[in-house]
């Protein structure tokens, strides 16, 4: 398995990235707002930061791991 991190990808692979891991409820996003009705926020901004290599995955993840557990 390829390396997700942002030093060892492009913006473009990031975007593929986490589309194929949203994907996995196995709907498309578009038009979808299952997940800011789970409390996730937007997914266009929830991981935006990682897209713009701002922020890893595990770093997003575990802040909202954390607002899930308060």
């Amino acid at each position: 398995m390829k390396s997700i991190l942002i030093k060892d990808t492009t913006r473009e692979e990031r975007i593929r990235i986490v589309k194929q891991a949203l994907s996995a409820c196995g709907h498309e996003c578009e038009f979808c707002n299952g997940c800011d009705t789970l409390g996730g926020g937007s997914i266009d901004s929830f991981y935006q930061p990682y897209i713009d290599g701002e922020k890893e995955i595990k770093e997003i993840n575990m802040e909202y791991n954390a607002r899930i557990v308060h």
